[in-house]
């Protein structure tokens, strides 16, 4: 990766692995959220249902990640399609309600009842005495170490991980944005500008909200997918409502109903998360060693506040001011930028063609 690329986590594959995956999780809350108007509290569900399918694809056929993805979107898709048929039958908070309480019974079920399935809090892992039978099938040789996915045999590990995850975030944010221009995401923003007059002209919208339902769940899914691809372990945490409430946050943060604002959310977040988090006290005290002791202790005790353990603080106090002046998100400052930028350039140009002065004619 290019040295330039440093200070925003190139150095660090595994976190360039989660601005990808998540970004994949906040596109696809984005088609529902950001296109319908419906805030879904329980898609922390279907990134946990991706997971699990990926590791049981593992257990069962092999480490080839790509069987495990697929069969993670149409499993996802499956329990989107019974979760969404109930839950679309109300709207507004009634809805969000609804999809968290769904959410929280699967993370309960995954946690302590459905345990034979999932392996309860341990966890759900890959074990050498597995079938995999296309591993067995092929004559593939038995791994010594620790089983890790791969396509084709290349090993889905470090930079060979982020770039599959890559290439697949490609190809998500591809087909969103065919979503959003096609007449399918059209019907999908009427129906988040006034479903009510919808109805009232006879149109019956619950089939689309409900293919926007789906397709987010999907997405979900296949983010839970790659989660397990860069690290076959699957848990319940993964289906907490906090999962889904952060999901909310990165949508929110870079743009609900933009096409790029929830990939910049997905990633402000997990940066501040792994970067943030990692500084500590002595971290703060090389940093500020150059003022004298008195303010350096001082500056030190008031930023461990915001970093470190104390990371959401800082998280909570950007989201706070990108709603109160953003409102739009990380998309409508870039935007505001660009319209003040055009706006000197553009004025540059008017005093200098105002303020030429015609030559005299001859």
């Amino acid at each position: 990766m290019p040295i330039w690329l440093t200070p925003i986590g190139a150095g660090y594959p595994d976190l360039l692995q989660k601005f990808a995956i998540y970004g994949i999780f906040a596109i696809g809350f984005n088609i529902l959220f950001g296109l319908t108007g419906y805030l879904s509290f329980g898609h922390a569900a279907f990134l946990g249902v991706g997971s699990y399918t990926a590791v049981w694809t593992f257990k069962l056929l092999g480490m080839n990640a790509i069987p495990a993805v697929l069969m993670s979107i149409v499993f996802a898709g499956l329990f989107a399609l019974a979760i969404g048929y109930v839950s679309l039958r109300r709207a507004g908070i009634y809805f969000s309600i609804l999809t968290l309480a769904f959410a929280q019974m699967s993370y309960n079920l995954a946690y302590s009842v459905l345990t034979p399935i999932t392996n309860g809090e341990t966890g759900l892992r890959v074990l050498n005495s597995d079938p995999r039978l296309f591993d067995r099938l092929f004559g593939r040789a038995e791994p010594q170490g620790v089983l890790l996915a791969d396509v084709f045999g290349i090993e889905l590990t470090g930079y060979q991980g982020f770039y599959f995850c890559a290439i697949i975030l490609i190809v998500a944010f591809f087909i969103s944005v065919r979503i959003f221009r096609s007449p399918f995401g059209m019907m999908l923003k009427a129906v988040k500008s006034n479903q009510n007059r919808m109805n009232y002209t006879g149109l019956n919208t619950r089939p689309y909200t409900l293919a926007a339902f789906i397709i987010s769940g999907m997405y979900a899914g296949l983010a839970g997918a790659l989660l397990a691809v860069t690290d076959p372990l699957a848990g319940a945490e993964r289906m907490q409502w906090t999962a889904s409430g952060e999901v909310v946050l990165m949508t929110i943060l870079g743009g609900a109903g933009t096409l790029l604002g929830p990939f910049l959310g997905a990633a402000l977040i997990k940066y501040f998360e792994n970067i943030f988090s990692a500084f500590n006290d002595n971290t703060l005290h090389s940093f500020f060693s150059f003022l004298p002791d008195g303010l350096e202790n001082f500056l030190v005790s008031v930023t461990s506040l915001f970093v470190g353990e104390g990371w959401h603080l800082t998280l909570g106090v950007l989201f706070m001011l990108i709603v109160i002046f953003l409102p739009g998100g990380i998309m409508e400052g870039i935007r505001r930028l660009g319209t003040l930028f055009s706006r000197n350039g553009g004025g540059g140009a008017e005093t200098s063609k105002a303020g030429a002065v015609p030559a005299p004619a001859e």
